[in-house]
Protein backbone atom coordinates (compact mmCIF):
# COMPACT_ATOMS: atom_id res chain seq x y z
CA UNK A 1 0.00 0.00 0.00
CA UNK A 2 1.50 3.30 -1.10
CA UNK A 3 1.79 6.45 0.94
CA UNK A 4 0.18 9.71 -0.17
CA UNK A 5 2.12 12.81 0.87
CA UNK A 6 0.87 16.37 0.27
CA UNK A 7 3.32 19.27 -0.08
CA UNK A 8 1.54 22.19 1.48
CA UNK A 9 2.16 25.75 2.58
CA UNK A 10 -0.18 28.58 1.64
CA UNK A 11 2.83 30.89 1.36
CA UNK A 12 4.06 31.01 -2.23
CA UNK A 13 7.69 30.69 -3.27
CA UNK A 14 8.81 28.40 -0.46
CA UNK A 15 9.96 25.56 -2.72
CA UNK A 16 6.91 23.26 -2.72
CA UNK A 17 7.09 22.41 -6.42
CA UNK A 18 10.89 22.15 -6.47
CA UNK A 19 10.71 19.76 -3.52
CA UNK A 20 7.90 17.71 -5.11
CA UNK A 21 9.75 17.26 -8.42
CA UNK A 22 13.14 16.49 -6.93
CA UNK A 23 12.02 14.34 -4.01
CA UNK A 24 9.90 12.30 -6.44
CA UNK A 25 12.84 11.86 -8.84
CA UNK A 26 15.17 10.87 -5.99
CA UNK A 27 12.69 8.30 -4.64
CA UNK A 28 12.26 6.90 -8.16
CA UNK A 29 16.05 6.68 -8.55
CA UNK A 30 16.06 4.65 -5.33
CA UNK A 31 13.78 2.17 -7.15
CA UNK A 32 10.51 3.32 -5.63
CA UNK A 33 7.41 3.64 -7.81
CA UNK A 34 6.38 7.28 -7.58
CA UNK A 35 3.44 9.32 -8.86
CA UNK A 36 3.38 13.11 -8.79
CA UNK A 37 -0.09 14.66 -8.72
CA UNK A 38 0.07 18.28 -9.84
CA UNK A 39 -2.78 20.00 -7.97
CA UNK A 40 -1.56 23.54 -8.67
CA UNK A 41 -3.22 25.41 -11.60
CA UNK A 42 0.20 26.86 -12.54
CA UNK A 43 1.19 23.29 -13.54
CA UNK A 44 4.88 23.90 -12.79
CA UNK A 45 5.42 20.37 -11.46
CA UNK A 46 4.03 18.98 -14.74
CA UNK A 47 6.27 21.09 -17.00
CA UNK A 48 9.23 20.59 -14.63
CA UNK A 49 8.92 16.85 -15.28
CA UNK A 50 8.76 17.29 -19.04
CA UNK A 51 4.99 17.10 -19.60
CA UNK A 52 3.72 19.30 -22.43
CA UNK A 53 0.67 20.69 -20.65
CA UNK A 54 -0.77 22.14 -23.87
CA UNK A 55 -0.98 18.60 -25.31
CA UNK A 56 -2.41 16.98 -22.17
CA UNK A 57 -5.99 15.98 -22.93
CA UNK A 58 -6.79 14.42 -19.58
CA UNK A 59 -5.56 16.19 -16.44
CA UNK A 60 -6.36 16.23 -12.73
CA UNK A 61 -9.10 18.75 -13.59
CA UNK A 62 -11.02 16.24 -15.76
CA UNK A 63 -10.54 13.57 -13.09
CA UNK A 64 -12.04 15.80 -10.39
CA UNK A 65 -14.83 17.54 -12.32
CA UNK A 66 -15.80 15.00 -15.00
CA UNK A 67 -14.68 11.90 -13.11
CA UNK A 68 -12.50 10.93 -16.08
CA UNK A 69 -10.52 7.69 -15.77
CA UNK A 70 -7.49 8.63 -13.68
CA UNK A 71 -5.22 6.23 -15.59
CA UNK A 72 -5.76 8.28 -18.75
CA UNK A 73 -4.26 11.28 -16.97
CA UNK A 74 -0.95 9.55 -16.11
CA UNK A 75 2.11 10.64 -18.10
CA UNK A 76 5.54 9.04 -18.32
CA UNK A 77 8.71 10.95 -17.45
CA UNK A 78 12.41 10.50 -18.21
CA UNK A 79 12.64 8.16 -15.20
CA UNK A 80 10.84 4.87 -15.76
CA UNK A 81 9.40 4.51 -12.25
CA UNK A 82 8.26 8.14 -12.03
CA UNK A 83 4.84 9.13 -13.41
CA UNK A 84 2.88 12.37 -13.26
CA UNK A 85 -0.77 13.42 -13.39
CA UNK A 86 -0.62 16.89 -14.90
CA UNK A 87 -2.51 19.99 -13.93
CA UNK A 88 -4.34 22.56 -16.05
CA UNK A 89 -5.12 26.27 -15.75
CA UNK A 90 -8.83 25.25 -15.61
CA UNK A 91 -8.14 24.08 -12.07
CA UNK A 92 -8.42 27.76 -11.06
CA UNK A 93 -12.18 27.59 -11.58
CA UNK A 94 -12.57 24.04 -10.30
CA UNK A 95 -13.17 25.14 -6.71
CA UNK A 96 -16.33 26.99 -7.74
CA UNK A 97 -17.50 24.08 -9.92
CA UNK A 98 -16.95 21.70 -7.00
CA UNK A 99 -19.24 23.61 -4.65
CA UNK A 100 -22.32 21.75 -5.89
CA UNK A 101 -20.69 18.32 -5.89
CA UNK A 102 -21.47 15.73 -3.26
CA UNK A 103 -18.68 14.99 -0.76
CA UNK A 104 -16.68 17.76 -2.40
CA UNK A 105 -13.79 17.56 0.11
CA UNK A 106 -13.22 13.86 -0.64
CA UNK A 107 -13.20 13.85 -4.46
CA UNK A 108 -9.41 13.67 -4.83
CA UNK A 109 -9.26 10.85 -2.28
CA UNK A 110 -11.75 8.88 -4.40
CA UNK A 111 -9.80 9.67 -7.59
CA UNK A 112 -6.48 8.47 -6.15
CA UNK A 113 -7.64 5.46 -4.14
CA UNK A 114 -7.43 2.98 -7.09
CA UNK A 115 -3.77 3.97 -7.55
CA UNK A 116 -2.62 3.52 -3.98
CA UNK A 117 -1.62 -0.10 -4.48
CA UNK A 118 0.33 0.66 -7.66
CA UNK A 119 2.80 3.20 -6.24
CA UNK A 120 5.10 3.35 -3.24
CA UNK A 121 4.68 7.11 -2.97
CA UNK A 122 2.11 9.54 -4.36
CA UNK A 123 3.26 13.15 -3.92
CA UNK A 124 0.66 15.92 -4.30
CA UNK A 125 1.96 19.38 -5.20
CA UNK A 126 -0.56 21.80 -3.68
CA UNK A 127 -1.19 25.37 -4.77
CA UNK A 128 -0.17 28.21 -2.44
CA UNK A 129 -3.64 28.59 -0.93
CA UNK A 130 -5.87 26.84 1.57
CA UNK A 131 -8.77 26.50 -0.87
CA UNK A 132 -10.92 23.49 -1.66
CA UNK A 133 -8.30 21.75 -3.85
CA UNK A 134 -5.73 21.92 -1.04
CA UNK A 135 -8.37 20.68 1.42
CA UNK A 136 -8.97 17.77 -1.02
CA UNK A 137 -5.22 17.05 -1.12
CA UNK A 138 -4.96 17.02 2.68
CA UNK A 139 -8.05 14.82 2.95
CA UNK A 140 -6.54 12.35 0.47
CA UNK A 141 -3.08 12.37 2.09
CA UNK A 142 -1.59 10.14 4.76
CA UNK A 143 0.85 12.87 5.70
CA UNK A 144 1.99 16.37 4.81
CA UNK A 145 5.45 17.83 4.24
CA UNK A 146 5.61 21.55 4.97
CA UNK A 147 8.45 23.35 3.17
CA UNK A 148 9.65 26.38 5.14
CA UNK A 149 11.82 29.03 3.55
CA UNK A 150 14.88 29.97 5.59
CA UNK A 151 13.89 33.63 5.69
CA UNK A 152 12.60 36.12 8.22
CA UNK A 153 8.86 35.60 7.66
CA UNK A 154 9.22 31.82 7.47
CA UNK A 155 6.93 31.01 10.38
CA UNK A 156 4.34 33.60 9.41
CA UNK A 157 1.21 31.84 8.24
CA UNK A 158 2.30 28.41 9.45
CA UNK A 159 -0.16 28.65 12.34
CA UNK A 160 -2.96 29.12 9.79
CA UNK A 161 -1.84 25.99 7.93
CA UNK A 162 -1.52 24.01 11.17
CA UNK A 163 -5.02 25.13 12.12
CA UNK A 164 -6.34 23.91 8.74
CA UNK A 165 -4.58 20.56 9.26
CA UNK A 166 -6.15 20.33 12.72
CA UNK A 167 -9.66 20.97 11.31
CA UNK A 168 -9.12 18.41 8.53
CA UNK A 169 -7.93 15.86 11.10
CA UNK A 170 -11.01 16.38 13.24
CA UNK A 171 -13.60 16.53 10.44
CA UNK A 172 -12.30 14.78 7.31
CA UNK A 173 -9.10 12.78 7.75
CA UNK A 174 -8.31 11.62 11.31
CA UNK A 175 -5.24 9.70 10.07
CA UNK A 176 -3.48 12.79 8.65
CA UNK A 177 0.01 13.27 10.14
CA UNK A 178 2.67 15.91 9.71
CA UNK A 179 5.53 14.10 7.95
CA UNK A 180 7.87 16.95 8.69
CA UNK A 181 8.94 20.55 8.24
CA UNK A 182 11.56 20.96 5.54
CA UNK A 183 13.88 23.95 5.52
CA UNK A 184 14.38 25.19 1.94
CA UNK A 185 16.48 27.87 0.23
CA UNK A 186 18.97 27.57 3.08
CA UNK A 187 22.20 29.55 2.95
CA UNK A 188 24.48 28.52 5.80
CA UNK A 189 26.60 31.67 5.33
CA UNK A 190 23.72 33.83 6.53
CA UNK A 191 23.36 34.15 10.26
CA UNK A 192 19.65 34.72 9.77
CA UNK A 193 19.22 31.35 8.02
CA UNK A 194 20.78 29.60 11.00
CA UNK A 195 18.53 31.55 13.38
CA UNK A 196 15.44 30.51 11.39
CA UNK A 197 16.57 26.88 11.47
CA UNK A 198 17.04 27.06 15.25
CA UNK A 199 13.62 28.69 15.65
CA UNK A 200 11.84 26.08 13.49
CA UNK A 201 13.68 23.33 15.40
CA UNK A 202 12.68 24.85 18.74
CA UNK A 203 9.02 25.06 17.69
CA UNK A 204 8.63 21.69 16.00
CA UNK A 205 11.53 19.61 17.37
CA UNK A 206 11.66 16.06 15.94
CA UNK A 207 9.16 17.02 13.22
CA UNK A 208 11.92 18.94 11.42
CA UNK A 209 13.79 16.98 8.74
CA UNK A 210 17.52 16.66 9.40
CA UNK A 211 18.08 17.33 5.69
CA UNK A 212 17.97 20.97 4.61
CA UNK A 213 17.64 22.11 1.00
CA UNK A 214 20.35 24.63 0.24
CA UNK A 215 20.10 27.48 -2.23
CA UNK A 216 21.38 26.11 -5.52
CA UNK A 217 21.41 27.51 -9.06
CA UNK A 218 20.96 24.08 -10.66
CA UNK A 219 17.67 23.62 -8.79
CA UNK A 220 16.22 26.68 -10.50
CA UNK A 221 17.76 25.91 -13.92
CA UNK A 222 16.62 22.27 -14.25
CA UNK A 223 12.82 22.86 -14.64
CA UNK A 224 13.35 24.99 -17.76
CA UNK A 225 14.74 21.83 -19.39
CA UNK A 226 11.79 19.75 -18.15
CA UNK A 227 14.13 17.71 -15.97
CA UNK A 228 14.50 17.00 -12.27
CA UNK A 229 17.88 18.18 -10.97
CA UNK A 230 19.20 14.63 -10.58
CA UNK A 231 19.03 14.21 -14.37
CA UNK A 232 20.21 17.75 -15.09
CA UNK A 233 23.26 17.68 -12.80
CA UNK A 234 23.50 14.71 -10.43
CA UNK A 235 26.57 16.19 -8.71
CA UNK A 236 24.89 19.46 -7.82
CA UNK A 237 24.12 20.37 -4.21
CA UNK A 238 20.40 20.47 -5.04
CA UNK A 239 20.41 16.90 -6.37
CA UNK A 240 22.40 15.64 -3.36
CA UNK A 241 20.13 17.43 -0.86
CA UNK A 242 16.99 15.86 -2.32
CA UNK A 243 18.59 12.43 -2.46
CA UNK A 244 19.42 12.78 1.24
CA UNK A 245 15.80 13.82 1.88
CA UNK A 246 14.49 10.77 -0.03
CA UNK A 247 16.73 8.46 2.03
CA UNK A 248 15.62 10.13 5.28
CA UNK A 249 11.95 9.71 4.29
CA UNK A 250 12.44 6.01 3.45
CA UNK A 251 14.36 5.49 6.70
CA UNK A 252 11.41 6.90 8.67
CA UNK A 253 9.13 4.20 7.26
CA UNK A 254 11.22 1.39 8.72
Amino acid sequence: MGKIIAMANQKGGVGKTTTTINLAASLATLEKKVLVVDADPQANASSGLGVDIKQAECTIYECIIDRANVREAIHDTEIETLKVISSHINLVGAEIEMLNLKNRERILKEVLSPLKNEFDYILIDCSPSLGLITVNALTAADSVIIPVQAEYFALEGISKLLNTIKIIKSKLNPALEIEGFLLTMYDSRLRQANQIYDEVKRHFQELVFKTVIQRNVKLSEAPSYGLPTILYDADSTGAKNHMALAKELIEREK
